[in-house]
């Protein structure tokens, strides 16, 4: 298959099969292609929990208007944006690219300024906004590579913000759930898998100037 086949392939699982678990190994490479996705300044001011417990997942399960797929699903992957950026924030990952590059961190300093000039002002809201963005970018990669894999996924946005923020009790640590994917096998009853994709013609998605 290439990759192509892989987006026809998926769908948003309404359905899964609840005895049906992900290895461990396709766990860890999921995780891997989330660590590697993309973000603003390369700074990854997001969390990712997974959710394997049973009794988390069905917790969870009444704060997302009882959709079955976040109980049934192998595991969720609720990612969490920060609300808040701090001069810590901005150190450690200039720290971390003068390690992983070799570069002295001297040479770093002038980035390092330039981030916290441009960050360290903006209110919650505005920084929320923006890490609430970048975290769709991890998720598809996330999804992408499920695809790969042949595991399902369901990204779900319905869900109670603030009783998941008490319940995984991440206010404290200036973290927020965002979005979540529920990941794992289709159920043999799950019709939606048969439907046909419906998507609009490229000429109305594209225009080339």
């Amino acid at each position: 298959m290439d990759i192509i086949d892989y987006y026809k392939w998926r769908y948003a699982t309404k359905k899964f099969n609840p005895d049906k678990k992900i290895p461990i190994s396709d766990i860890e490479l999921i995780k891997e292609s989330i660590r590697l996705a993309p973000t603003s300044y390369g700074l990854q001011l997001f969390k990712v929990i997974i959710i394997e417990n049973q009794l988390k997942k069905e917790a969870l399960r009444k704060f997302s208007y009882n959709q079955s797929q976040v109980s049934d699903a192998s595991h969720l992957f609720i990612f969490c944006n920060s609300t808040k950026v701090f001069e810590k924030d901005i150190d450690l990952y200039i720290e971390n690219k003068s390690v992983s590059q070799k570069i002295p961190i001297e040479e770093n300093k002038g980035y390092g300024d330039f981030l916290k000039k441009t960050l360290l002002n903006k209110s919650s809201e505005e920084i929320s906004e923006w890490t609430k963005n970048q975290i769709y970018i991890a998720l598809t990669h996330l999804m992408t590579t499920c695809a790969s894999l042949k595991i399902d996924s369901c990204p779900i946005e319905g869900f109670d913000t603030s009783k998941y923020n008490e319940f995984l009790n991440i206010n404290k640590k200036n973290l927020s759930a965002g979005v979540v994917a529920a990941i794992g096998y289709r159920s043999e009853s799950d019709d939606s898998q048969h439907n046909k994709k419906v998507r609009k013609s490229f000429k109305d998605i594209f225009e080339v100037d």
